[in-house]
């Protein structure tokens, strides 16, 4: 079969109707907690008496607190069955007490669901996969509709598996018995998944894409953190002078120290709608801060010279913020008319080709290249003798993967070439 064409019965968007058998508990049961050096090393043994790959996930306490570790970690391994590992709780150096387990780890596969999300946390405690596969993304690129592990299982295995409490806070001690079930399910039957989309794929010969997807996924290191991390400050919009700004900016830090120092998500300690409201109010006074809303809390009447500290300090400052951060990429592309007509007219050409491309290779657009490496290429196009060796370097140096830059390349020479109309 042609790669990217789907088999019959796997065609774009088609959702699959099984009967759901519901996936209550774990086969051998809930295991218990490995939290002491001890355990650890006994649950890396267990795991090293298995075979094949290891199915992993991490939970973590998103919105509850600053940082981003994991706070419980499971794997289950054919032959081995499930532990589960508190890797916060044992009272020492986390990269020794886990290396046993990241021995163990580095011998083979890791399959998990949504790895971008899991991989940095686990890397924090000493944990890399020497290879991986992810199904969540191998659901995109089949084009499945629904992708989250729930639906991926209901329609490759028959099964439905509960909603939980990934959302929980899974910092706190001891974690409720009911938690434990859901996390055990999340690896229970990963690895059966794991083999049923990989079928799917080969099925629609894309087994080669995932392969450089995935090895993109375990060996890409993201890019340093946007500079004027306040400005993603939710309702910023509204807040127009540069005092204002300088206000946001120095709400935004305080909070962050406060957070991290206290290990609280930022959005406990002050909500972003507080921020905004104290810098476009403008009080003069710490009476008049805690008369807003929010800030007359208990909590917050406490904290009120802290925040009103803060807002002497924009109001004193030598170096207000800018309207808005300096760019180092293209305008948004409404704009482009304008400002570029040219870039305009290709980022058409290139939108229109790339999706007729997605619809017959059956992969979403934002898969088959990124949207970004697009709009870059558009704008920053200049003439040149050979488009087509030049987009294939363009490519590359935007990290596009092998099969990306085979697939794309054709579709975005015809796209560069494509001519303003004057008329």
């Amino acid at each position: 079969m042609e790669p990217g064409f789907a088999a019959p019965g796997t065609e774009s968007g088609e959702s699959e109707v099984r009967a759901a058998e519901p996936l209550l508990a774990p086969r051998d049961g809930v295991p218990t907690v490995s939290v002491s050096r001890y355990e650890i090393a006994r649950a890396a043994d267990l795991l090293a008496s298995g075979t094949g790959p290891f199915a992993v996930d991490a939970e973590r306490a998103s919105g509850f607190r600053y940082s981003n570790r994991a706070y419980l970690v499971q794997i289950r391994r054919t032959g081995a069955g499930t532990v589960l590992i508190d890797p916060v709780s044992h009272g020492g150096d986390p990269l020794a007490v886990m290396a046993p387990l990241a021995e163990v780890l580095a011998t083979d596969e890791w399959v998990l669901h949504a790895a971008d999300q899991d991989l940095p946390c686990l890397a924090e405690i000493g944990m890399r996969p020497p290879a991986l596969y992810d199904t969540e993304l191998a659901g995109r690129l089949a084009n499945f509709d629904r992708v989250n592990l729930a639906a991926m299982v209901q329609r490759l295995l028959g099964l439905q598996l509960t909603k939980g409490h990934g959302a929980a806070d899974w910092s706190r001690r001891p974690l409720p018995p009911d938690w434990l079930n859901y996390a055990a399910l999340d690896v229970e039957v990963l690895g059966e998944l794991r083999d049923a989309i990989a079928a799917t794929l080969e099925e629609q010969g894309k087994t080669e894409w995932v392969r450089q997807e995935f090895e993109f996924l375990r060996t890409f290191e993201g890019a340093p953190t946007r500079r004027d991390r306040w400005r993603r400050t939710s309702g910023i919009h509204k807040v127009r002078d540069s005092r204002a700004l300088a206000a946001v900016r120095e709400l935004w830090i305080t909070r962050d120290q406060i957070a991290r120092r206290r290990d609280i998500a930022p959005g406990r300690i002050l909500p972003d709608s507080a921020i905004i409201h104290a810098a476009t109010a403008d009080p003069d006074t710490v009476d008049r801060l805690v008369e807003l809303p929010i800030f007359g809390g208990n909590k917050q009447r406490r904290s009120a010279p802290i925040w009103f500290e803060a807002l002497t300090r924009a109001r004193v400052t030598t170096d207000p913020p800018d309207a808005s951060e300096p760019s180092n990429g293209p305008p948004p592309a409404s704009r482009w008319a304008r400002r570029k007509p040219e870039a305009a007219v290709r980022l058409e050409a290139a939108r229109a080709g790339l999706s007729v491309l997605a619809q017959r290779v059956s992969v979403p657009v934002e898969n088959l290249l990124s949207p970004d490496t697009v709009r870059r290429l558009c704008w920053d196009w200049e003439i040149v003798a050979d488009t087509e060796a030049a987009v294939e370097v363009f490519l590359r140096e935007s990290t596009a993967r092998q099969w990306q830059v085979e697939l794309t390349v054709p579709v975005l020479t015809d796209a560069l070439s494509t001519q303003v109309d004057h008329g």
